[in-house]
């Protein structure tokens, strides 16, 4: 078996910022961090509406003395936001009657969100939920990747792909993808995709270039212009 390591755990607390920013004493750290799965479990799977449809790459959870601090990172924000912000409204009140907290929502959209490799993970997972071929929703998803102006690509799927009676595992490499590099901004995603035959599991890399010392949430890529090559080699 193969040692591998979450890109984003690798470079968490070097380059990346963490996605809950608290401190707690012992007796209360267990109940918090309760509190912040629920949370996110809550957005994502929320009773009646599909605020998945929204496009959430990521929840970060910030904690004050006086309120908690929820930050949304989507792609569609007007799915969330409502008609006047109503929609925004409901769901922090939802969230206070859960936690039993003080909740301050925050929406913020995302540029570009081919490059974000947990959306293109949960498209890929809908179109293998709809029984489309596996081979060239990865490929037209690299296509895209590649054109908004990502660095490189790699997806990989497991499971019984294209219903076949025998798990196996494919995957697809395009460009560059340094993840022993700390200073290349690797952005990973996984999900699983639900299918009659079982479930399969997808993993995206996204190599969105290098950091430039600075924690920035976005891409250096350029847009709508593919790299024809990298300026320097990289092992993988």
């Amino acid at each position: 078996m193969g040692q591998k390591v979450n890109p984003v755990g690798y470079r968490t607390g070097v380059f990346r910022d963490w996605k809950s920013r608290w401190y707690a004493p012992k007796e209360e750290f267990a109940n918090l961090l309760v509190e912040d799965k629920k949370i996110r479990h809550f957005i994502k799977k929320h009773p009646t509406k599909n605020y998945k449809a929204a496009g959430i790459d990521r929840i970060e959870i910030e904690r004050t003395r006086d309120e908690v601090k929820v930050y949304l990172y989507v792609a569609r924000p007007g799915l969330i936001i409502g008609k006047k912000g109503q929609e925004v409204e409901i769901l922090q009140e939802e969230l206070q009657n859960l936690i039993g907290r003080r909740i301050n929502l925050k929406i913020e959209e995302i540029g570009r969100p081919e490059l974000f490799a947990q959306l293109v993970a949960e498209k890929l997972a809908e179109q293998i939920a709809k029984r489309a071929s596996f081979r060239r929703i990865m490929k037209r998803a690299i296509e895209e990747t590649m054109e908004a102006g990502a660095k490189g690509i790699k997806i990989q799927m497991a499971g019984r792909l294209g219903g076949a009676e025998m798990a196996r595992r494919e995957k697809q490499i395009a460009g560059s993808i340094p993840l022993s590099t700390l200073r290349a901004k690797i952005d990973y995603g996984f999900t699983e995709a639900m299918t009659p035959q079982g479930h399969i599991g997808i993993q995206v890399w996204i190599n969105q270039g290098m950091y430039d010392g600075e924690t920035a949430d976005g891409v250096d890529a350029q847009t709508s212009q593919a790299p024809k090559g990298p300026k320097r080699s990289y092992k993988r």
